[in-house]
């Protein structure tokens, strides 16, 4: 049984989907105004191996993760540049989508774009607005939070500590708002921004409505498990849950998953320290399989600290388990057919799947399954000899083979043109 710690109610709970063998599963994808960075990597990692185990067991996952392909930091490049926000959008998707298959992500089921959504999003704003958890002022649209009692259940808030916070802020144009707390659905457009039509004013979706609007499409009312960054959590996971609960009147989604930060040299990454990372610079160095076993090497909701050693040694460890493959993938071109002792080498190196499978199974502990994986090369490496049949060879192949396919580690060797 799977079991996956639950943000929404802070500890592990066995993995029961909505519907028996279907997973409908939500990530929050990256606004694309630049080449991902590799705080972005994380989760995208972290996410697609969730999906690989949960296939491996049978799943039928609807894989759903989005692009914000509209947004102030959008806008801002393209009026540097003199474009549109659209070329910018497109082209950052594109190369957003070239480091995803770097670092050998699946595509999603959909990866929709939340501009061309936007009639959802009138849609879900005016049964807001009719079931009262809505108002619009001076053609703005606000979340009214006080009308959703269960405001703060996912970053576990109370809403009277929050609105204590607010008091002493006044930002400009907030004078609007029945409370502080209150959230934009729909804003007016500014001057040479981008715009839609709607029944409030010329103007564009805030941020969080466009996920609610996009998974509702994509994966029905209710979803089995919505993933992001820890960062994600407040204000914009609470956000969705409260305009997709008041607009549905059913649970949104079933579990939350939610990675921990990264930081580069044990500092939090950020332009102005001058330590922000994009993967494609580490594209440079290294091949993006080891970012890949790099992120993997540390369970996802601890902090992970990136640095030149912890790369290092991850592309070592990776080495390993590639030199192991490529002995037994020579080794299969051997004559000879099982012999007992080798059926028993066989059988015995199963027992790592299990070990494997454990540790996914408590968590996704890819730490602990990586160990498992690093546990069978060294059987393997103590049991080897040149006289190894062909037929062994193979079958202890695939065995490392399935569980590297799980962490999307790739071990085939490439072919030489």
């Amino acid at each position: 049984m799977i079991r996956i710690y639950n943000t929404l109610t802070r500890k592990k709970e066995d993995f029961v989907p909505l519907e028996e063998g279907k997973v409908r599963m939500y990530v929050c994808g990256p606004t694309v105004y630049n080449f991902i960075h590799i705080g972005n990597a994380r989760p995208m990692i972290v996410f697609d191996t969730v999906r690989r185990y949960l296939e491996a067991k049978g799943y039928d996952v609807n894989f759903v993760s989005n692009f914000t392909d509209v947004d102030d930091k959008i806008i801002k490049k393209a009026n540097e540049e003199g474009v549109s926000a659209e070329e910018i959008s497109q082209r950052y998707i594109a190369e957003c989508k070239k480091d995803m298959a770097g670092m050998n992500i699946k595509p999603a089921t959909t990866h929709p774009l939340a501009t061309q959504e936007i009639d959802g999003m009138i849609d879900m704003i005016s049964t807001l607005i009719e079931k009262g958890h809505a108002y619009e002022k001076n053609g703005t649209v606000y979340f009214r939070t006080a009308s959703f009692k269960d405001y703060g259940k996912l970053s576990h808030k109370n809403l009277d500590d929050l609105q204590s916070g607010f008091r002493d802020l006044k930002v400009s144009g907030e004078e609007d708002k029945e409370s502080p707390l209150d959230f934009v659905l729909w804003k007016p457009k500014k001057e040479g921004e981008p715009y839609w039509e709607s029944p409030w004013s010329e103007g564009r979706p805030g941020w969080h409505i466009e996920c609610s609007v996009m998974s509702k499409k994509y994966l029905g009312e209710q979803i089995d498990i919505h993933a992001g960054g820890e960062d994600l959590i407040f204000p914009h996971h609470e956000n969705e849950i409260a305009q997709s609960e008041a607009c549905n009147g059913k649970e949104f989604s079933h579990y939350w998953m939610h990675n921990a930060f990264l930081n580069i040299d044990n500092r939090k990454m950020s332009k102005s320290l001058g330590n922000f990372l994009l993967v494609r610079d580490i594209e440079k160095k290294y091949d993006l399989q080891v970012l890949r076993f790099f992120m993997l090497s540390a369970h996802y909701r601890s902090p992970l600290n990136f640095s030149a050693e912890l790369m290092e040694a991850a592309k070592n460890g990776l080495d390993r388990i590639l030199t192991c493959a490529a002995w037994l993938q020579n080794q299969s071109a051997n004559e000879g057919e099982l012999t007992n002792q080798e059926s028993e080498v066989v059988e015995e190196a199963k027992k790592y799947v299990g070990k494997f499978e454990a540790a996914m199974e408590d968590d996704f502990n890819t730490a602990d399954a990586i160990a498992a994986i690093f546990e069978l090369v060294k059987y393997v490496n103590t049991n080897k000899t040149d006289e190894l049949s062909g037929k062994a060879a193979k079958a202890l192949y695939e065995i490392l083979k399935q569980l590297c396919d799980i962490l999307g580690i790739i071990i085939e060797k490439k072919e030489e043109l």
